[in-house]
């Protein structure tokens, strides 16, 4: 991991209301993150299951956690909890 990347990946589709979500939620606590646009097929979404097991959307990657996950609610539950006093 280099020094310019934000410690956090969001593997998301254009316009994915999911994505959305969980945007909102990094933009909210002032998250460094960069986005990883991915397949809109669904079987061709392999980047994203060598990361979290599945091909489903979105998908985080946390470096400062080592956590890897998906799911929105999984997703935005993890970061208010995590990092419950940024902002």
């Amino acid at each position: 991991m280099s020094d310019d990347q934000p410690a956090i990946t969001l593997y998301r589709l254009q316009a994915c209301p999911f994505c959305e979500r969980v945007v909102r939620v990094l933009e909210e606590k002032g998250l460094d993150y960069q986005s990883r646009f991915v397949e809109p097929m669904h079987s061709d979404r392999d980047v994203v299951k060598r990361i979290s097991g599945k091909r489903t959307v979105p998908a985080i990657v946390d470096e400062n956690t080592g956590v890897t996950m998906s799911e929105s609610a999984n997703i935005v539950e993890y970061l208010e909890h995590t990092y419950e006093g940024a902002a």
